[in-house]
């Protein structure tokens, strides 16, 4: 359950969700409709615009597609999350399966820890990789913990794994 589109290449899992209209009873991957992201942001803490802000940064980082945005901001605000995006936000735990077609981030070692997540080999002190569950751990999605360069090292770290 959460956030994105149902056919996500990429998703990061987080431990909360909005605290605000449906999300917290949200049972099912919804994909936000135009505008719901500023709503979200307009109506909540400034912890879920610098969510969805380093979110886009990274997808943005990882390969901007044909036909979007010359802005991160403006794939931000127009296409992450929604249908067709690719991308989702998992607020179910333990991440889903692997599959051949998908990466699952879990953003923070502490969610990471909750999770239990097994057959995890640390890359450095803030990244972790089970290869074969084509599963990271990573930093929180927050500008001072998933800095610009370490979003550089996530973008290199999914990259290996599509491999």
């Amino acid at each position: 359950m959460g956030l994105g589109d149902v056919n996500y290449r990429i998703a990061f899992c987080i431990a909360n969700r909005p605290a605000l209209d449906h999300y917290p009873q949200l049972n099912n991957l919804a994909p936000l409709a135009p505008g719901e992201l500023e709503h979200i942001v307009a109506n909540s803490s400034n912890h879920w615009r610098k969510l969805f802000s380093v979110y886009a940064k990274f997808i943005y980082q990882l390969g901007p597609e044909p036909g979007w945005p010359e802005r991160w901001q403006d794939y931000r605000d127009h296409y992450l999350l929604q249908a067709d995006s690719k991308t989702a936000l998992l607020f179910s735990s333990p991440p889903p399966q692997a599959d051949n077609a998908r990466i699952h981030i879990v953003a923070g070692k502490t969610y990471a820890a909750e999770l239990n997540v097994p057959g995890l080999e640390w890359q450095d002190a803030y990244f972790a990789v089970n290869k074969s569950q084509r599963l990271i751990v990573s930093p929180y999605l927050d500008y001072r913990q998933l800095s610009n360069e370490r979003i550089g090292r996530l973008v290199q770290i999914v990259k290996a794994c599509r491999h």
